[in-house]
């Protein structure tokens, strides 16, 4: 499965990293990953992978965020870009 995501997101640059953690108890994909893209091209592959069909599954994509927190929960006084951000998806 790594490598059928791995060719998807080529298409759109540089895949630097593919990660797609594995259940431990049952085996294969815990239903989500992590590709991480040059910056310029991370919104292209976003918009352009976002609900498609892969391997039988409609995938959602979208930029990864620190764990815990959500660009929706973001502190309205917090001036930080989130696109400055590796581009990790």
């Amino acid at each position: 499965m790594a490598d059928t995501v791995r060719e998807l997101f080529e298409e759109f640059g540089t895949v630097h990293d593919c990660y797609l953690p594995e259940d431990p108890e049952h085996g294969g994909s815990r239903g989500f990953g992590f590709v991480t893209l040059d910056k310029e091209v991370s919104q292209a592959a976003i918009d352009g992978t976002d609900g498609i069909e892969l391997d039988g599954r409609i995938i959602q994509v979208n930029e990864a965020q620190p764990k815990g927190q959500t660009k929706s929960y973001q502190d309205e006084n917090d001036e930080r870009d989130w696109s400055d951000d590796d581009s990790g998806l």
